[in-house]
């Protein structure tokens, strides 16, 4: 049930978090002696310590000393029904009980990938495993295997798992940065230097450069990975003509168009590369499509998704104890019933109204922001300039410990966020009482912490 927000909680609750007998720090201490660094992911760490979870409903979260708040990273996006939908909810008990597991297929692995065809004009066939990483992985492989070529290209500072090859120059310093018309291919510490020379990277919105690269290195290309709106780079939209030269140029040299719709499907409807006009050879897709449970899948033409057939000339084995789990199967194939155009309609607009009024607020109070986002996401950089490129994204999460303030005194208010950047989106319990609140507390926030355009 939607309850009217309030625009900051208690004094209690805002100091219960970091008290001497918080629960949080309890745990966090314990978790420090068994896991490396406290945690088992990245993405939630948060200084001094993170905040635990008891339970969530709709748009809130409780955590464990008690204080709820309004969750506006929903799982890293994957959460497009918010915590506990009644309907997912009740779907997964029910299939629960009839078992978890098996060394056998199940009939919502059918119905969800039907349900997925159906909706995404590109995808003929798709194959599910357990994570966004792993589909991406999958989907390189099977470029790979299709094309026989070994060399794939990515934009630099965008994001796509954990795979080695997809990690290249997912967060490269200055001075690694190399040429701005080309590149250098920056491996992250474990992975080995030599999967640098397979992997081409691309200068996101230089098209021209782009053109360079591609040519030099067409022979070689299995696949270009592309993110149409990537998270990695702030969020800042491919300009006009990028996409479509993408599309043009990898028909024309006979390489796979891939396309990581990971954290982006949730944009429309049919998914973020229709929204934005491409079809490419390949996708891969996770978060929403497991209902908020473990899931991936890759997906594309019937030609191309061969491949992985084994009754056919196999070229990619794809094994996993959990891919197809009837659990996540079940979540996800309830969401997905959910998520009909109208919901998506409404729930995209209700994101243009925040991004509306996160521009009037960082306007009044002039700052050089900008805010970048589409359909129900949205990312507001605090700092001035033209944003291009991961190069001109001075601050961004990365290297600006200001947005570690800004997430403890949005924490303080009653607002989930990221440390990382002011990051956001939506789920569709949520509404513009909730919106309102968000941009109030920001905007208290930036005036408590004196924040000043860079």
């Amino acid at each position: 049930m939607n309850h009217p927000p309030e625009s900051a909680v208690s004094s209690k609750q805002a100091t219960s978090y970091r008290s001497s007998n918080s629960r949080s720090r309890e745990l966090y201490k314990r978790a420090s002696v068994v896991m490396p660094g406290g945690n088992t992911r990245h993405s939630i760490a948060l200084a001094p310590y993170p905040i635990y979870a008891a339970s969530g409903s709709g748009c809130r979260v409780k955590d464990v000393d008690g204080d709820e708040r309004i969750d506006f990273l929903n799982n890293y996006t994957s959460l497009i029904l918010g915590h506990a939908d009644p309907r997912v909810t009740a779907a997964v008990q029910r299939r629960v009980a009839l078992g978890s597991a098996f060394t056998m297929p199940a009939p919502e692995d059918v119905e969800l990938a039907e349900l997925l065809a159906a909706r995404i004009p590109y995808v003929e066939q798709i194959r599910f495993c357990n994570s966004g990483s792993e589909a991406v992985m999958l989907a390189v492989k099977a470029a790979r295997a299709f094309t026989g070529r070994h060399k794939i290209a990515k934009f630099e500072g965008a994001y796509h798992g954990i795979y080695d090859y997809v990690e290249v120059s997912e967060g490269p310093a200055a001075d690694e940065w190399g040429e701005t018309d080309a590149p250098r291919s920056v491996t992250e510490p474990g992975t080995p230097p030599s999967v640098a020379e397979d992997v081409v990277i691309l200068p996101w919105n230089r098209l021209a450069a782009c053109g360079d690269l591609i040519a030099r290195h067409a022979n070689d290309l299995a696949a270009i990975l592309v993110d149409p709106m990537p998270l990695g780079i702030g969020m800042i939209e491919a300009y006009p003509g990028l996409l479509e030269f993408l599309r043009e140029e990898t028909a024309r040299h006979g390489i796979l168009l891939v396309a990581d719709e990971v954290l982006n499907f949730r944009i429309s409807y049919r998914g973020a590369a229709h929204a934005f006009g491409i079809e490419p050879d390949l996708a891969s897709f996770g978060k929403i499509i497991g209902g908020g449970f473990p899931v991936g899948a890759v997906g594309g033409s019937r030609r191309v998704m061969s491949v992985f057939d084994h009754t056919g000339l196999l070229k990619v084995h794809h094994g996993g104890t959990f891919n197809a789990n009837p659990v996540s199967m079940t979540a996800g194939l309830e969401t997905m019933r959910q998520m009909i155009p109208e919901a998506f309609d409404r729930l995209n607009a209700l994101g243009d109204y925040i991004r509306d009024r996160l521009t009037r607020m960082l306007r009044d109070r002039g700052l050089a922001a900008t805010v970048c986002g589409r359909g129900s996401m949205f990312v507001a950089h605090l700092n001035g300039g033209e944003l291009v490129d991961y190069r001109s994204l001075r601050g961004f999460s990365r290297t600006t410990p200001i947005y570690g303030q800004l997430c403890h005194e949005m924490l303080q208010r009653g607002m989930i966020i990221s440390p990382r950047g002011v990051f956001g989106c939506l789920s569709t319990p949520m509404q513009e009482p909730e919106a309102d609140a968000f941009v109030d507390a920001l905007d208290d926030s930036i005036g408590k912490l004196g924040i000043q355009s860079s």
